[in-house]
């Protein structure tokens, strides 16, 4: 059962920006991108508080996804794009994005402690990811 509203154009909405932003990572790497943009949805706090749709999390300025800036990202979704986009519109959570807001691509570089104020969650491959602190009482 979904954890978010969506139409089947947002379940390929959302398999896009997975795919542009994470596709190098293979498909956990795209899993915990999926986890980070249905958490944004979710999350009432910070940035994401009139965030509700997939539409607008992955549009948002400022605070959104660069890849949206790019011709990669408006390239047709795959199947295999979608069907791993249902599973995180479905609720299937994944280390370290569980909670997680915010990821960025370090590279070969360590992950930062913080970032933003949020502690890091963890990292997979050159992606590192943050979750806002319990305090913040986002979900």
């Amino acid at each position: 059962m979904a954890v978010i509203k969506h139409n089947e154009e947002e379940v390929k909405l959302l398999a896009r920006l997975m795919r542009a932003e994470a596709e190098s990572e293979g498909q956990l790497g795209m899993l915990l991108v999926g986890n980070v943009g249905v958490n944004r949805v979710l999350a009432r706090c910070l940035d994401f508080v009139d965030i509700r749709t997939i539409t607008q999390m992955v549009f948002q300025r400022p605070g959104g996804f660069e890849s949206t800036l790019y011709s990669y990202f408006y390239q047709a979704a795959r199947s295999l794009d979608i069907r791993l986009a249902r599973r995180c519109i479905n609720g299937e959570r994944f280390s370290p994005a569980e909670r997680s807001l915010w990821f960025y691509a370090a590279g070969d570089a360590d992950c930062r402690a913080q970032w933003y104020g949020q502690w890091n969650t963890g990292r997979f491959k050159s992606h590192c990811f943050y979750a806002p602190l319990e305090s913040e009482n986002c979900f």
